[in-house]
């Protein structure tokens, strides 16, 4: 049976995006995201905690984050793990988690000082969003007919 490896998260960036040109023409953008969730504790006390995660975003999806995204930009992501595995100068064996982004889609109002991607503006209901990446000709056909989830 095949494996699934999928993570979906909402949340806000923790700083703006670090943007590296590579050889090439690639491109890559490294966020921190943070995701918070709040429950009630036994005694009634309203309890937060905060995860951070690390996003890698690569080609057309970084340049798009370098120009629109900005800390405290609240986003939707689709991705996959990633980690890395290797041995530091002390001989300690570090592995470091990350979320390799597929798609993304901005949440919230207009960025401040940024404008909207071209046919995005007329259409006030409609978000800025990354193309997904080629996913070996999956394809996902969403409804964008009014729903009743919170985001």
């Amino acid at each position: 049976m095949a494996g699934v490896n999928k993570v979906i998260l909402v949340g806000n960036l923790g700083a703006d995006p670090e943007v590296k040109y590579l050889e090439g023409d690639n491109v890559v953008a490294n966020i921190s995201l943070a995701t918070t969730e709040a429950y009630k504790d036994r005694n009634g006390n309203r309890v937060e905690q905060t995860e951070w995660h690390d996003l890698e975003l690569w080609g057309q999806q970084a340049k798009i984050a370098e120009q629109y995204l900005k800390k405290g930009s609240q986003i939707y992501v689709e991705g996959k793990i990633k980690s890395d595995k290797w041995t530091d100068e002390q001989g300690q064996n570090r592995k470091k988690v990350r979320i390799r982004v597929l798609s993304f889609t901005m949440l919230g109002g207009k960025p401040e000082g940024g404008n909207m991607p071209a046919g995005q503006a007329s259409n006030p209901q409609s978000k800025p969003t990354a193309a997904p990446a080629p996913s070996g000709g999956d394809k996902m056909v969403m409804d964008e007919g009014d729903d009743d989830l919170p985001f």
